[in-house]
């Protein structure tokens, strides 16, 4: 292993993290998710290295690989299973988890908030690495927000 993708890991998984867990809501499949993405990052390091775009390879390939789980998944098992479906919790302050709220989105909607609201990034860039159009972020995003605003409506009844 170069010592440049040994710098590069250490210094960009905690965000790599970071989006893998709002992906996946879960904190073993999100370290499973940026060490697949990882291990294929560094197969292609070389190539990558030279352009200086290894993060965005490695971030496009974390977002490929859920969105392939999720679509295997969906004809193996119910989506979510073990989760609590009673709805997103309140914490002491009043707040709403964002994790469980997010684990109640569709998986394609989830993917949608997390690149734009929690990466910054644009619709089209959104919709190139979900390979996806810029119409469907747009209804996705539309949707999901609806959905969310659904739920945090939902919460403050039932913390009053």
């Amino acid at each position: 292993m170069s010592k440049e993708f040994e710098e590069f890991v250490r210094a960009r998984t905690p965000a790599l993290l970071r989006s893998a867990y709002l992906l996946t809501g879960d904190q073993q499949l999100a370290e499973d998710l940026v060490q697949s993405a990882l291990a294929r990052t560094h197969r292609s390091w070389a190539r990558l290295d030279r352009v200086g775009n290894a993060e965005a390879y490695t971030r496009k390939t974390m977002y490929h690989l859920q969105v392939g789980w999720w679509r295997r998944r969906r004809f193996r098992e119910s989506p979510l299973e073990g989760t609590d479906r009673a709805g997103p919790s309140v914490d002491h302050a009043g707040r709403l988890d964002l994790r469980r709220a997010l684990l109640r989105l569709a998986p394609r909607q989830r993917a949608v908030i997390v690149l734009r609201f929690f990466e910054d990034r644009t619709e089209a860039e959104t919709a190139r690495l979900l390979e996806v159009s810029v119409g469907t972020v747009k209804s996705q995003t539309a949707k999901a927000l609806t959905r969310l605003r659904r739920l945090m409506a939902a919460e403050e009844v039932f913390t009053r």
